[in-house]
């Protein structure tokens, strides 16, 4: 994991100007080979085309990072005389479990959701090995800034309020673990959790643009972070935050350049959103967010590319296929691109294969000529109407029942 993903695991709002300068390396969601690590990851086993989440902000080594962390010792502070009916279990799932150390100012001091809140934390394995200290942590609460452990017990405290939070891997790092953290996949933690402060919900109208591209980017990259762990449904929060924040007007002045950065940050949400919902097959969520990108950007290969791979997964070959033709016009030497198509058209003329035989087994096999356009004409259709998949089967039905109303009015036998 890189300097910029641990950052973002933990929400340190004072540093973001220099996370800023540090991030100006392209995230893979914005380079030319985010097709392989958005849509081809889960085929391809082998990796090469998305690194390992620790290496992905362009950290050090594991043997780096290792040889310059101090080692680490178990805190004899942890041990704690608890008994089980002092712990509140925040879900009811025993995933989650809190005990009072020490009361704060009363329930009206807690915090609500999107207010900045200030905490100081310490965060334990199971076996007592401390994994980091951090003082004076900020983040907005409830916006997936930090594990979500400290999103959902924090909204239980009182300014003051000093805590023992137990939980389980689901609630922090998950299956993944933290390399940087050296947390092993599934792993428990117990945190001292004390709140500092708390704080009004930041007022996006009142942002200069600059606060505002710096703050929905750094939401953005969270969602790259949660993209690559896997966890879509984060992924996608962050990026609507980000979006939400890009999106909202302004009460101060803005240039036409400032205007245009922001227009920019708002695009790369949508386009990393379409693909998180993609993973989700949330189609139609992604088809709109597609859609909006080509509405600001009508020549976005991403987003081309996206809305053919939707199209093509709801049944809609034909369109998908003139979609996917139009993004490689504008990258004829994408290699994901070409390999797209070519499965939609072969997959496309499977599909016409079918129906037309099909429909010929519907009218009992007949011949092919029948199906030809011209032998229509008589029944009064248009020779021009497209003979394929459903269109084939209404001029089919309602040739046929044209013929009925004329057999049983005579006009037949005068034809």
């Amino acid at each position: 994991m890189g300097d910029k993903e641990e950052f973002f695991l933990h929400g340190d709002h004072k540093n973001r100007d220099s996370i800023v300068k540090r991030s100006s390396q392209p995230s893979l969601l914005d380079s030319g080979e985010d097709f392989e690590m958005l849509d081809n990851a889960d085929e391809d086993s082998s990796g090469d085309d998305l690194p390992p989440l620790e290496d992905a902000g362009g950290g050090e080594s594991k043997e780096e990072h290792h040889s310059r962390e101090p080692a680490r010792t178990k805190d004899t502070t942890l041990e704690v005389s608890t008994t089980q009916d002092e712990w509140q279990d925040v879900l009811g799932n025993g995933h989650l479990k809190k005990k009072v150390l020490e009361p704060g100012q009363g329930p009206d001091s807690r915090p609500l959701r999107g207010q900045i809140v200030q905490i100081n934390v310490k965060s334990f394995l199971s076996d007592g090995i401390m994994v980091e200290e951090q003082l004076g942590l900020s983040f907005t609460l409830g916006d997936g800034d930090v594990i979500q452990a400290l999103d959902l017990v924090v909204q239980l405290m009182e300014i003051g309020e000093k805590a023992l939070v137990e939980t389980s891997a689901k609630y922090a790092f998950g299956v993944i673990g933290s390399e940087t953290l050296r947390v092993p996949p599934d792993a428990d933690l117990t945190l001292h959790v004390q709140l500092l402060s708390t704080g009004a919900s930041p007022d996006f109208e009142l942002m200069n643009p600059t606060e505002k591209v710096t703050l929905a980017g750094v939401k953005r990259e969270r969602g790259n972070m949660y993209y690559q762990r896997g966890d879509y449904t984060f992924a996608v929060n962050s990026y609507s935050i980000a979006l939400q924040i890009a999106e909202t007007s302004s009460k101060v002045d803005i240039s036409f350049e400032e205007e245009a950065e922001l227009l920019e940050m708002k695009v790369k949400c949508l386009n990393n959103m379409a693909a998180a919902q993609l993973k989700l097959e949330h189609y139609e969520a992604a088809l709109r967010s597609c859609v909006s990108v080509l509405t600001h950007q009508p020549d976005n290969v991403k987003a081309l590319f996206r809305k053919g791979k939707v199209l093509a997964l709801q049944g809609e070959y034909a369109e998908s296929i003139q979609t996917l033709k139009r993004a490689l016009k504008l990258e004829p030497s994408n290699k994901t691109i070409h390999t797209e198509l070519s499965k939609l058209v072969k997959k496309h003329s499977e599909q016409k294969g079918m129906e037309q035989a099909m429909y010929k087994k519907m009218l009992g096999n007949p011949p092919d000529a029948i199906l030809q356009p011209q032998r229509f004409k008589s029944w009064h259709l248009s020779s021009s109407i497209r003979l394929d998949g459903k269109h084939l089967c209404t001029a089919i039905l309602r040739s046929l029942q044209r013929c009925s109303i004329r057999f049983k009015s005579g006009l037949w036998l005068g034809h």
